[in-house]
């Protein structure tokens, strides 16, 4: 099979409304009531301490990510630095712990859908189920169903969500500052000092959502800069929130209306509203609020959990078994049912307090394994270990952070603490009893250890060798996919249709023998949202079913061009915009592409066009019979017909085309004036050989009638600007559709200022 990659589908924005969109539903929405209860007004700084515990470990996440940008997150990060065995406590308890929250979400979620319609209690004898249960339980269900399908367009819903939910709570906040009275606020007692961690350690199952964002780490794009950006910025700015609502929300009601009341947020919103005649108004935009941050935590969790379990599955420490692909969704369906039925299961018996202390636990776990792991790779130093962020004031942060989260530990119920024991040990039997066999991944850790037998204890060496894997090799941090550095003249083609791809690989060829350069040809592969492009990539059997046909067809076609061909299979989200991230991580130097319906003019995107610059030379071939022996090239000059002009030199070289260089005199320009500009024009651009035709008609109608004798159409792309296209379609002359020759069109990488992306004139 081709080589794979994987896309980096996800920008800043995407990346902080992963980790924002999960932590932002509980705190505010859920946690409040039983918070409030037993820690009165002193919840604001339980939450504050919870996110300083948390955004110590944010820094440790950040820099192992920058440095280790995989799918599976927290989990890769342990199982890649400490061993298998601490990966397998940390791969089940981020996926328990995922389980256990998405459960504490939609029970949340139930208990405000009862607002609108509460059902009675249904007694089953053996249990019995309120109205919030059987709600949690039917959202539940809803959303493994959709992911369990692969819905579409699931992770742009969750940022429109996202963006609604910090709309609300501004509203919330603004309204609750205006009713708010620092003086009100009920004087704390000695019985809430007492409760201050202990109710801490209940909230901060409100921050576990940054580790959503180490999950698709190798989706990130520019992860060395964007990846701390958002771990650590999504964790900032949500303790800040949490901090800053909570006070606000207890100075302007009594702590009395929010003690221990599931639905506290829209109660309270309706008393800050009622001075303005709008409590029901308010309380319902809270009441959506709610029932949007609830979803979306929820989904987010069901969605991230399946990156978790492919991660443990590509290490052996799961049967890949559980990672099968749907043949129809094309959806890891068995690792989604299976934590549905977890996730439902949680919901039946148990209730919040429980369910946010079991998910927290699990969580404070890994994020002390966390911690040890950056001090091994910091230790240990391997060379492959290049993180782009580093955590400051090492090794002071990571230590401090591995003790908080443990200590944090202390605080929970005994009952907690006895569960947490047991699910640690429970999960190193599942590793000595069965992974051990299967795995083959070496943990830095071992290495470290074992490379300095003679330096260190037997008793640690002992240790270390009587937990290694029965099948152990070094392991270390590789990168997919050939080596795409070096000075040779790259061509890239993205291959999609059949019926084209013949014609493409020939021009491509063409232009990377003239050039002594290699052809990468790349089938872009879409997954659904649902799927970790890691999981898509283990699909062999549906992905060599596409793709090999294309690129078996690549490799034939490279033998009659004569020019080195590379392929490639990339696993996106996306289809299209990925041809750009593509031409970026091969370092293209030109894209051949064929024409579709993004190739209206510009090869850019509308948006491609006020966010990016383009990569590298594009050219988009409307093939109607690629035929270059009679060549036409239209100019007015400009970058993109000096392009132009290079290709045509190798067509020419290539296939000793004819060339005939075309200009249509403008309207401040005579006859003579035209000639000229060509004659240089052509003496310029090494084409002095070509028939030169100056034609004083209108453009369109100079090219149509040249093109009448020629086989292939090479015009510039248009310099019309975005906001000038988007009033009229026709991005291209309307002749380039008229003429029965195929046409190329080309487009010169260059940077443009946003006045010039959006009105198509210079400065």
């Amino acid at each position: 099979m081709s080589d794979e990659e994987l896309a980096k589908d996800l920008g800043p924005l995407a990346a902080l409304t992963i980790g924002i969109g999960t932590m932002i539903g509980a705190g505010i929405f859920v946690l409040p009531g039983p918070a409030v209860e037993r820690a009165g007004s002193l919840v604001g700084a339980a939450f504050v301490i919870g996110g300083l515990v948390a955004v110590l470990t944010a820094f440790a996440v950040a820099e192992l990510g920058t440095a280790m940008p995989k799918s599976g997150g927290m989990y890769y990060y342990i199982n890649h630095s400490l061993g298998p065995l601490f990966g397998s406590i940390a791969g089940w308890g981020n996926w328990l712990g995922l389980a256990f929250a998405s459960a504490f979400y939609m029970i949340g979620f139930g208990a405000y859908v009862s607002e609108f319609f509460p059902l009675p209690a249904i007694d089953l004898i053996v249990i019995t189920f309120e109205s919030a249960q059987v709600w949690g339980l039917l959202g539940a269900a809803l959303f493994v169903t959709v992911n369990y399908v692969g819905a579409k367009e699931t992770g742009r819903l969750q940022n429109i969500i996202v963006l609604s939910l910090l709309g609300i709570l501004t509203l919330f906040t603004v309204v609750g500052i205006w009713n708010a009275d620092l003086s009100s606020l009920t004087p704390v007692n000695a019985e809430w000092y007492n409760e201050l961690l202990p109710v801490t350690a209940i909230v901060f199952v409100s921050y576990l959502g940054f580790g959503q964002i180490a999950s698709v780490g190798e989706e990130i794009k520019n992860p060395g800069r964007n990846l701390p950006l958002a771990i650590v910025g999504s964790v900032v700015f949500v303790t800040i929130l949490y901090g800053l609502l909570m006070v606000v929300m207890l100075a302007a009601v009594d702590v009395s209306l929010v003690a221990g009341n599931e639905t506290a947020a829209v109660d309270a919103m309706k008393v800050m509203m009622e001075p303005f005649g709008l409590a029901s108004i308010g309380g319902a935009i809270v009441l959506v609020g709610a029932l949007l941050a609830t979803a979306s935590s929820a989904n987010a969790s069901i969605l991230a959990s399946s990156r978790i379990n492919f991660a443990m599955g590509r290490d052996r420490i799961v049967t890949e078994e559980l990672n099968a692909i749907h043949e129809r969704f094309s959806t890891p369906y068995r690792s989604i049912a299976l934590t549905g039925a977890l996730i439902l299961g949680f919901i039946a018996y148990g209730d919040v307090e429980m369910l946010a202390t079991a998910g927290s636990v699990l969580h404070l776990i890994i994020f002390a394994l966390i911690n040890a792991g950056l001090i091994v790779m910091r230790e240990a130093n391997p060379p492959e270990y290049q993180p782009a962020f580093r955590v400051p004031l090492y090794p002071v942060t990571p230590i401090v952070g591995a003790i908080a989260s443990i200590a944090l530990i202390r605080f929970m119920s005994g009952t907690v603490i006895a569960l947490s024991i047991g699910f640690v040990v429970g999960a190193a039997l599942w590793y000595l009893l069965y992974a051990r066999k299967h795995v083959t991944k070496q943990g830095i850790l071992g290495q470290y250890v074992q490379g300095r037998a003679d330096e260190l204890p037997d008793a640690a060496v002992d240790a270390v060798d009587s937990v290694e894997p029965d099948h152990a090799n070094p392991t270390g941090v590789k990168t997919a996919g050939p080596d795409v550095t070096g000075d040779d003249f790259r061509v890239m083609v993205p291959l999609a249709n059949p019926r084209t791809e013949d014609e493409l690989l020939t021009l491509a060829g063409a232009i990377a023998k003239q050039r002594g350069g290699t052809v990468h040809a790349v089938h872009i592969v879409q997954v659904p949202d649902q799927t970790p492009l890691d999981r898509g990539a283990t699909q062999v059997d549906r992905i060599d079913a596409e793709s090999e046909k294309l690129l078996a067809r690549a490799r034939e076609n490279a033998e009659t061009f004569g020019a080195p061909l590379e392929t490639h299979t990339i696993l996106s989200h996306r289809s299209f915009e990925e041809i750009f991230d593509a031409a970026r991580t091969f370092e293209a130097d030109q894209v051949v592409m064929g024409w579709g319906p993004h190739a209206h003019g510009r090869v850019e995107s509308r948006v491609d066009e006020l966010t990016h610059n383009l990569p590298c030379d594009f050219l988009v071939l409307k093939d109607r019979g690629f035929d270059p022996s009679r060549i036409l090239l239209p100019t007015a000059g400009g970058p993109d017909s000096v392009l132009g002009a290079d290709v045509v030199r190798l067509l020419q070289s290539e296939f000793d085309s004819e060339v005939t260089l075309l200009h249509a005199v403008g309207e401040d320009e005579t006859e003579a004036e035209a000639e000229a500009f060509l004659k240089e024009w052509a003496a310029e651009n090494e084409l002095e050989d070509a028939e030169r035709i100056v034609d004083a008609r209108s453009v369109d109608t100079s090219i149509a009638a040249a093109a009448e004798d020629a086989t292939l159409l090479v015009i510039g792309a248009t310099e019309r600007g975005l906001l000038s296209r988007l009033l009229n379609e026709a991005l291209v002359m309307s002749v380039l559709d008229d003429v029965d020759c195929s046409v190329l069109l080309t487009e010169k990488q260059r940077k443009r200022t946003l006045r010039e992306r959006l009105t198509g004139l210079s400065k």
